[in-house]
């Protein structure tokens, strides 16, 4: 598979916040929220920009013995397998039919030369891609649905196939970027009310992507949650170590 990083670490955001997970992060997006390096938003078409950016553009060919052997440079194989520590496929979009074609390659090796079912994969999703029913088994999707502060078109971003077949997953839940209150209307107009997307399974995150900027929007977030009912979750991995990546 194409891989533009991988490493050890904890998930930062989301539901399950605060777990040991491996990140796995693919190649390639359907999406540029913010516009190349941040256009959309400078030119005030979108009020952040995708953070990983610079490091989904890139990518190595990587083979499923290549990646079992990483996982054993961690020392995390054998947390893997039992599902202590989680593997998070993120991106860019691994929902893209080529990232997710080799997802579903790797878990079935996994499968076959070890013999585990105890995996746990999240996947991280911008929700503009139908999950498979033959698919990859993911344990859990976290699904970050964009809103207009993207800078992205509802034709772009609004799949009603994909959010619909996420929806129908057990263990989904419902992310969104947020920094200002018209972002929880664009969610409840754009999401909530078209899918019967229940309340409790929407996470507000703070657009942040420093430690300069974060408190600020997390308390916006925090007001927004008491006026709204919306659960707000934190950035921990921005909380710990700022702009740095791979860690």
């Amino acid at each position: 598979m194409n891989i533009s990083e991988d490493f050890y670490s904890v998930q930062g955001e989301g539901i399950t916040a605060g777990i040991p997970a491996y990140f796995i992060r693919l190649r390639g997006c359907n999406l540029m929220c913010g516009g190349s390096k941040a256009k959309l938003v400078k030119e005030g078409k979108a009020s952040w920009w995708c953070d990983t950016e610079a490091v989904w553009k890139m990518g190595n060919e990587v083979s499923n013995d290549e990646l079992i052997g990483k996982f054993q440079q961690a020392g995390q194989l054998e947390n893997i397998l039992g599902g202590r520590t989680h593997l998070i496929w993120t991106g860019g979009e691994p929902l893209m039919p080529k990232n997710v074609d080799d997802i579903g390659r790797f878990l079935f090796y996994v499968d076959q030369t070890y013999n585990s079912n105890r995996l746990y994969n999240e996947v991280e999703t911008n929700g503009t891609f139908p999950l498979e029913k033959q698919g990859p088994i993911f344990q859990q999707i976290n699904c970050s649905p964009k809103l207009s502060n993207s800078g992205m078109p509802e034709s772009r971003r609004i799949v009603p196939a994909a959010i619909q077949s996420i929806m129908d997953h057990p263990n989904s839940w419902f992310k969104f970027v947020v920094s200002r209150e018209k972002d929880v209307e664009d969610i409840e107009n754009d999401y909530v009310g078209p899918f019967n997307i229940p309340e409790s399974r929407v996470i507000l995150q703070p657009a942040s992507d420093s430690m300069a900027t974060l408190p600020g929007v997390t308390r916006i977030c925090m007001e927004l949650t008491k006026k709204y009912g919306y659960r707000t979750m934190p950035r921990l991995h921005i909380l710990a170590w700022d702009k740095v990546t791979g860690v």
